[in-house]
Formats: structure tokens, C-alpha cells, sequence
């Protein structure tokens, strides 16, 4: 059993995986309505980077962004200091700690940053394990959270969301059941409502830019070309474009 004088501190400390701020969903009133994983509030401000009220203001940094010190700036936090004289897994929970307070991590993300500071993987291995069983790593959480925050924020599509999530290192069969939070309806909506608000920025452009520029919006953001292309020439067809030139199986 684990010593309580250990680990009381850890089991005290707040979980990392509170979801992103409740908001309107994509296309609704003010915008998107939620922070994006890239720190940034949604609402209006263009297919990848919604802008703060009025293009002012401090950005914040949202959920999974890391915080200048985390991309190497040479500061660090008091415990950290002062543990890296001492006992190597005291060093690695206060690194592990002092990177969980920003935002949640994946077990790899944290992996990498005990390597980066020359910890013994043995001793990172065994620190990483108990921060797993008292709560404060927990990738499926993570997946979930991400999930949910990129497809509302930045309007991203299964395919593009479990690319990112693959990248930090997340199990597949974590990536499997956090990206069938969205069925093909939920990423068709969402598409539409991504091209309803560039369609405006494309008029006054010839009917195949425009059908370029929409469909590859799309595309970018991880939605089939099938996809991409049936919610384009329906958004085209309102307005008035024919669009008979346009096969569902065309390209772009």
C-alpha cells in the first residue's frame, strides 16, 4: 500500500481533465461560443482563427496548449528547482505537477518532458504510473475532452481529431471510442455551418473558386471529399449557382 504522507498532496489536487467552457454551439448567435484548443475564443473570426471581441484583448490559452515555459523557455517553478538536487521521482512529480496546473497532458506528453530533463525512465515510468491511479493522468478523459473542444471550436472533423490525438501519443482504441462521440449527421452539420459562414467571403468569385475554396476549407479540417463536396453544392444550389456541372463524386 501506498505510504498517504506520499501522495496526499496528489490525491487532493484537482483533476486535469475539466472540459472546456459550456458555450454555443458552431454557427449559433455569437459564434462558435467555446475556447479552442489553440487558446483562442471562437466566434467570427474566419475559418481557423476565431478572434476575440473586437480583434483586442489578451489571447488565452486554452485546453492542450502549452504555455511558453512549457516549449522551453529556461524558467521554472520553485518545486522544481528545488527538487533538482534531490531524489530524481521528487523532481519528476514536481515536473509532472507543475504542467498538469496549465492544462491536461497525455502519459507521453509528460514522458517526453521527464526525458527532455534527464529523468531515469524507470523512475519516470513509476511516477507516470501513480499519477495514472490517482487521476491526474488519464488519456481517455483527455481524448474525450478533446474531442469535444476541437469539433465545437474549430469546427475539426473525426479524421483530423484523431490525427491530433495520435500525435500526443494516445492509444488507438482510446482514439476509437473518443472520436465516435461524433456520428457522420453531427460532422455533416457542423460542416454546413462552417461553409455558411465563409459562403459570404466567396461571392463575387466564379462558381469554381468558389466551389475550390469552400470544399478545401473542408477538406483541411478533416471532412471527406464526399462530404466536403455535397454540403458545398447545397449551400451553392440555395444561392442560386446551378450546380449541375458538380457530380457527388467530383473533384477538387
Amino acid at each position: 500500500m501506498t505510504r498517504r504522507t506520499d501522495w496526499a498532496e496528489y490525491d487532493a489536487h484537482p483533476g486535469p481533465h475539466a472540459p472546456p467552457g459550456a458555450g454555443e454551439e458552431p454557427g449559433g448567435g455569437g459564434g462558435e461560443g467555446r475556447f479552442a484548443a489553440d487558446g483562442r475564443r471562437a466566434g467570427g473570426g474566419g475559418e481557423d482563427g476565431p478572434r476575440s471581441r473586437g480583434g483586442r484583448g489578451r489571447r488565452r490559452r486554452g485546453f492542450g496548449e502549452p504555455s511558453a515555459e512549457d516549449e522551453g523557455a529556461s524558467s521554472s517553478s520553485r518545486a522544481e528547482r528545488e527538487a533538482s538536487s534531490g531524489d530524481p521521482a521528487e523532481r519528476a512529480r514536481a515536473v509532472c505537477l507543475r504542467l498538469l496546473t496549465g492544462t491536461p497532458r497525455t502519459r507521453k506528453q509528460l514522458a517526453d518532458a521527464l526525458r527532455k530533463r534527464e529523468i531515469p525512465d524507470d523512475v519516470a515510468e513509476e511516477v507516470l504510473s501513480r499519477f495514472e491511479d490517482v487521476g491526474l493522468i488519464d488519456d481517455g478523459a483527455f481524448a474525450e475532452a478533446w474531442v469535444e473542444s476541437r469539433h465545437h471550436g474549430r469546427g475539426l472533423a473525426r479524421r483530423a481529431l484523431a490525427q491530433e490525438l495520435r500525435t500526443k501519443g494516445v492509444e488507438p482504441t482510446l482514439i476509437d471510442e473518443a472520436v465516435a462521440q461524433l456520428d457522420s449527421e453531427q460532422e455533416e452539420t457542423t460542416a454546413r455551418e462552417l461553409v455558411d459562414r465563409k459562403l459570404r467571403a466567396t461571392r463575387g468569385l466564379d462558381r469554381d473558386k468558389r466551389l475550390r475554396r469552400l470544399a478545401g476549407m473542408l477538406a483541411r479540417k478533416g471532412y471527406s471529399q464526399g462530404m466536403a463536396l455535397r454540403v458545398v453544392r447545397q449551400a451553392l444550389e440555395e444561392e442560386g449557382e446551378d450546380t449541375e456541372f458538380l457530380g457527388e463524386g467530383g473533384e477538387f
